[in-house]
């Protein structure tokens, strides 16, 4: 049994152009390609979830590509020690490459694997791959971690060199695979899912979505973004091109990937945003405790025509407008008085592009409780936010076909109500704290 090295795919579903596949390539040794159905995290997920359809489909096109390369990729459905118990037992394997992930739960199972390996005298190499700037690359001249996103955007700017943007040329090492015929796939079924009919956008970023972007891509009834989150989440897409192409096209698209950066950092950084506010005194707030309210909320039943509509299409396609996030998030925590956390967990089920780092902060943002400069009094108004981005009603119209009809619900809460409501509680809250 000769030695080899493991390719393992995780957010990075792609053979062009990846950080740590490159390297396994370049190492002297036959690459194994590996990718693990983590069951720590698909046991939590309903039968129905379509990521992991979506996933299950990628997996099949790098089979197919690995195939025609005279390789396989190796697939194990388990919990990830097991999986690589097994798999240092079928092969003889000098090194794992991996890129790295910057979740809590990743980095937890990184930390024990890497000692899994040391143990068994295989090294383990993690890259930089779904970002270009991580971590403590971005620091403030006190040497600390930005917690403002437009300092911290001026200092990505001035750190990033044309080499950030450079491609992994892994193409030119393609007959380092190991040689295999096709092994196989567990089925979706085995693994206890049910193939999702939601359409999933493609992975080829629309050159001309992104030219106008600053223009469109606060409209919901116009085609005016890239729907590119699914495959930046699970590497379907690499950084480094569409870093590239906003650069020379869109500097307002440019802008809206370092605050996926921005987030990244705040998640490696301050951890405990995972259930907390980023601003401890936030923990103050007085939630409301209304189930019938949050209910309404889920179905898109509030009686404001923006809020439902965009509720109803997440729903519906696992897909909701960036602006109308903004809308249908600021409404729960402000409007209602709901705790963000729960709309953070539905976002979380319902969103096909979930990313634990922007999902986290654009909640927290919603909620005035996260990193946001602006105080907590941002309260946006959903019937303001209607006439400004969709004056014609055409999303509503699509989403919400009674409306103007006896058929719709009256609005559940008066905004001026809601919105002094609201502040005197986070005002209370805030002086307690």
């Amino acid at each position: 049994m000769s030695k080899k090295v493991a390719h393992w795919f995780r957010r990075d579903l792609r053979l062009e152009d990846n950080a740590a596949l490159y390297h396994a390539l370049k190492s002297g040794f036959p690459v194994v390609p590996v990718f693990i159905f983590d069951r720590e995290i698909l046991d939590e997920l309903p039968p129905n979830d379509a990521r992991v359809t979506f996933i299950y489909q990628q997996i099949h096109c790098l089979q197919q590509q690995l195939t025609d390369l005279g390789s396989s990729l190796v697939v194990v459905h388990g919990h990830v020690f097991e999986a690589w118990k097994s798999l240092t037992a079928q092969f003889e394997l000098e090194a794992v490459y991996t890129n790295h992930d910057y979740e809590p739960y990743a980095r937890h199972r990184d930390t024990s694997l890497a000692g899994y390996f040391q143990e068994k005298g295989i090294s383990f190499h993690t890259f930089k791959d779904q970002v270009l700037l991580e971590k403590n690359e971005v620091l403030t001249q006190a040497g600390k971690p930005y917690t403002v996103f437009t300092p911290y955007s001026r200092n990505w700017r001035s750190t990033l060199s044309a080499g950030h943007l450079q491609p992994y040329p892994t193409v030119d090492h393609f007959s380092r695979f190991f040689d295999s015929s096709p092994l196989e796939i567990p089925s979706l079924e085995s693994m206890g899912f049910e193939t999702s009919q939601l359409v999933f956008p493609g992975s080829a970023p629309d050159k001309s979505i992104i030219r106008t972007y600053d223009q469109t891509r606060n409209f919901p009834a116009v085609a005016g973004v890239t729907r590119m989150g699914i495959h930046l989440r699970f590497g379907t897409v690499s950084i480094r091109q569409l870093a590239a192409e906003a650069q020379s096209l869109n500097d307002t698209y440019l802008n809206e990937l370092i605050w996926r950066e921005f987030y990244m950092q705040i998640l490696w950084n301050f951890p405990h945003v995972v259930n907390a506010p980023f601003r401890p005194e936030y923990a103050a707030v007085p939630w409301r405790n209304a189930p019938e309210d949050f209910d309404k909320w889920c179905k898109g039943k509030t009686g404001y025509p923006l809020v439902d509509a965009g509720m109803r299409e997440l729903n519906a396609t696992g897909y909701m407008h960036n602006r109308v996030r903004m809308v249908v998030a600021s409404f729960l925590t402000k409007h209602l008085l709901l705790d963000w956390r729960k709309g953070e967990a539905y976002f979380a089920e319902k969103l096909l592009d979930f990313e634990l780092s922007s999902n986290n902060g654009g909640w927290q943002w919603a909620a005035g409780c996260g990193t946001d400069a602006a105080p907590y009094f941002r309260i946006f108004n959903p019937e303001e936010q209607l006439k400004k981005f969709d004056s014609g009603l055409k999303y509503v119209r699509k989403w919400v076909p009674e409306f103007g009809t006896p058929l719709y619900p009256s609005t559940m809460v008066d905004h001026k109500f809601a919105r002094e409501r609201c502040l005197e509680a986070y005002k209370s809250a805030l002086k307690g704290a």
